[in-house]
């Protein structure tokens, strides 16, 4: 897919891996609509990028929210042809603790944000493409949703943030083949330790136990590095079915 001239909805794209995208997108020619509850951080965004960029207040795991930022992008600018999915939370816990077993309410908040709303963008998103014309190779758009590493090592006190990224992971093979009829792509980025606000809010001793696993580049990733993915995920028709780590060779030990 050509990116100038195309129309991208970006959950969290208000900081961090969702910001570096549409500003990315918005400077290669590219309508970007930046989905996120932060509004006066989204709002800022968008005025940057100026007349090619909306903000849409969103809550992902909201069909109606989603709806209405898909139809900003509709009526904005004629279409949409991609969807990056971005927003997510953490949560940590043991699921037996010192005094109480992994709290449920907290275990779910993780999975139904970032896993059911990354399936309620990927469904509305996808929908809505499947109606455009085709364009080269029948392509009519492209779905980019984040997984982790954690996917695949996920540490103590993970459970419910690895079996929410595991399933992000999981579900983008078969939404591929599901949705190859309509020509639309379904790829999905694991990133490693990346330096964004929500990592940011993780411990120390986190941080510096996960920086110092990491071979090289020793350093948390940088959100245009994930953004510069995302730009050769879209521009490269067969990529397809995929999930691509992207952590500098990280393997995260059990804690």
């Amino acid at each position: 897919m050509q990116i100038p001239s195309h129309t991208f909805l970006i959950t969290g794209g208000s900081s961090g891996l969702g910001a570096a995208c549409a500003r990315l997108l918005a400077s290669l020619g590219a309508n970007v609509v930046i989905a996120d509850l932060n509004e006066p951080a989204g709002e800022r965004v968008a005025g940057e990028l100026g007349a090619s960029a909306r903000f849409a207040k969103t809550d992902v795991t909201d069909e109606a929210q989603v709806s209405a930022a898909i139809e900003v992008a509709v009526s904005s600018f004629g279409r949409l042809d991609g969807a990056v999915s971005c927003a997510g939370i953490l949560g940590a816990a043991r699921i037996v603790g010192k005094s109480r077993p992994h709290d449920l309410q907290l275990f779910s908040r993780i999975v139904q944000v970032n896993l059911i709303g990354t399936f309620n963008v990927l469904r509305l998103a996808a929908a809505a493409m499947a109606a455009n014309p085709p364009a080269a190779d029948g392509e009519r758009g492209i779905v980019i949703n984040t997984s982790s590493v954690a996917a695949f090592e996920g540490q103590i006190g993970q459970a419910a943030y690895a079996a929410s990224k595991g399933g992000v992971a999981s579900l983008t093979l078969p939404a591929a083949r599901e949705l190859a009829r309509f020509g639309i792509r379904v790829m999905a980025i694991a990133p490693g330790m990346f330096d964004t606000a929500m990592m940011s809010a993780a411990p120390d001793e986190v941080r510096s136990s996960l920086i110092d696993r990491i071979p090289f580049p020793s350093r948390p990733g940088r959100p245009e590095e994930f953004a510069s993915l995302v730009r050769e995920i879209i521009e490269n028709r067969f990529l397809n079915g995929s999930v691509i780590r992207l952590d500098g060779a990280l393997r995260m030990a059990a804690k």
